[in-house]
């Protein structure tokens, strides 16, 4: 009965969407819970699916259910295994930890929560279909939903974020359904593994196989924001309520990057790459294009949330050289970057959203002396970002590794030394945001000329349980600083879990590269 968790992991948080709209005509604030319930319920629901696929188990690391007993091609599947369990369940707990940081800092409607549950199963339902009509369905809902929550901020300049982000999130998707039809047209089935059939007995180098991939990879390069098709994402970032910025950074583009590799390997496979050298050769000059130009980027602004979406930019830059590399080496760091800059970004945004609230810091230069005003989540964003730097121990430093040790296996040198460049770039503006919090003078000063206390350490206890910052000027709830400080311990626990990661992984790619 494991196969039946796949339809409700999807099916749960969809239809829990309903219920804070429809309780909100008579309640106040039911949107809290019931999202909390169902997100609880969900995380459970995918632990669950990653030990069933797990080898330790002792059952079938692959399951496959047909949606309303349709089997494939002519019904939808839904797919479950290591690769599909991981990135669910990485949606999962970062969801739970949204939820509980969005508990005080809002947005508190009943919509937004509805919103909130619509994209938790848009993004599971990416994860864990099998059919590439279907994921461009639940692309759409992904899509759809962020320009909205993106659009939710006071801020004006939030509409103009969401608009950019649905012209070009619409030509992504748009330009992915054109390549879907190509391959259609080409094998006549929409199933991932009747396609990767049909496309192997059609021939690799057919002028439409090629063109679907194209269409599809350049699709996704929007989604993901690979350079040169990135511009939608820093002001979408920026603009956008500091909890969504959070849940979208660490999820959206990172479940589109997930959707990339499968396709690209499950239906297209490594042969199409073998096929197609000027294809590979395109796809990591563009790759290493979007290492260098995002992290030089990132390395030029001054608001934060512009550096660490910048930085993203060059982030999703590797996991695109890893697609291209054919290395089962460069892959397996592509997944554990993927789960990595999930959790380093949600942590980078949920502290920089806690500093913000209290001390109305957004910019880098905002940030001067808060790590003696705020040493708990300065200490977690100088944790998240030394792993996003790749410092051992983290599990950046793992994606980072491999992805480069993939790159010299396959002698491709370029790569690896554009990687070791962008390491250094991502120390310069990390260090920079470092040497601000600890080391440059304090932004504000008491009457004393002492600095101000902490939301972490020096506190005043208000009735409702949350904390106010001596120096701040909001206050600032536990909990929020409580999911920072758990979110950046997992990246450096989750230094361990290689071993754990090519155990669930090892089926998997043993299809990929058979």
């Amino acid at each position: 009965m494991s196969d039946a968790l796949l339809p409700l992991l999807i099916a749960i948080p969809l239809l829990a969407a309903i219920f804070p709209l429809l309780f909100g005509l008579r309640f106040e604030r039911v949107g809290w819970p019931i999202a909390m319930a169902t997100s609880l319920s969900v995380a459970g629901l995918a632990a669950g699916l990653a030990w069933a696929v797990s080898p330790w188990s002792g059952g079938p690391q692959r399951f496959v259910h047909d949606l309303a007993g349709y089997p494939a091609p002519y019904g939808i599947e839904l797919v479950g295994d290591g690769l599909s369990a991981i990135l669910a369940l990485l949606i999962s707990v970062v969801a739970v930890a949204v939820l509980v940081y969005a508990r005080t800092t809002g947005p508190d409607s009943n919509a937004f929560y509805s919103g909130f549950l619509l994209l938790t199963g848009g993004l599971l339902g990416m994860a864990l279909t099998g059919d590439l009509f279907n994921l461009f369905v639940f692309l759409e809902i992904v899509g759809l939903v962020s320009y909205a929550l993106i659009a939710s901020n006071d801020d004006p300049r939030a509409a103009y974020g969401a608009l950019k982000y649905l012209f070009l999130g619409t030509a992504g998707a748009s330009l992915y359904l054109i390549g879907v039809g190509y391959a259609f047209v080409a094998t006549g089935t929409l199933n991932m593994r009747d396609m990767a059939a049909e496309l192997a007995a059609l021939g690799y180098t057919d002028p439409l196989v090629q063109a679907a991939f194209g269409f599809i990879l350049i699709g996704f390069m929007l989604k993901i924001a690979i350079f040169p098709l990135h511009t939608w994402q820093p002001d979408a970032y920026t603009y956008a309520p500091d909890t969504i910025s959070a849940y979208i950074s660490a999820l959206v583009s990172t479940t589109a990057a997930y959707a990339l590799i499968r396709i690209a390997y499950d239906v297209f496979t490594v042969d199409f790459f073998a096929a197609n050298p000027l294809i590979t050769d395109a796809v990591l000059l563009v790759a290493s294009i979007s290492i260098v130009v995002g992290s030089l980027l990132a390395a030029l602004q001054t608001e934060l949330k512009r550096v660490f979406a910048y930085s993203s930019v060059a982030q999703f830059g590797m996991i695109l050289a890893a697609i291209g590399l054919q290395s089962e080496t460069a892959l397996f760091g592509a997944v554990i970057h993927l789960v990595g800059h999930g959790l380093m970004k949600a942590t980078l945004f949920m502290g920089g959203g806690v500093l913000a609230s209290a001390y109305g810091a957004r910019t880098v230069a905002d940030y001067a002396g808060l790590a003696k005003r705020a040493p708990i989540t300065a200490g977690m964003m100088a944790v998240a970002g030394l792993a996003l730097v790749g410092i051992p121990p983290s599990v950046g430093t793992l994606g980072k590794w491999f992805i480069a040790l993939g790159a010299v296996e396959e002698g491709s040198w370029g790569v690896a030394a554009v990687i070791f460049i962008s390491t250094l770039l991502t120390l310069t503006y990390i260090g920079r945001l470092l040497e601000t919090l600890y080391f440059n003078q304090p932004a504000a000063t008491d009457d004393d000329g002492d600095v101000a206390a902490d939301a972490t350490d020096a506190v005043d206890v208000a009735d409702d349980g949350s904390v106010v910052a001596d120096g701040g000027s909001n206050r600032v709830a536990t909990e929020r600083i409580v999911v920072v400080v758990v979110l950046a311990l997992s990246t450096v626990a989750l230094f361990g879990a290689a071993g754990m990661f090519a155990e669930l992984l090892d089926p998997v790619f043993g299809r990929f590269f058979q």
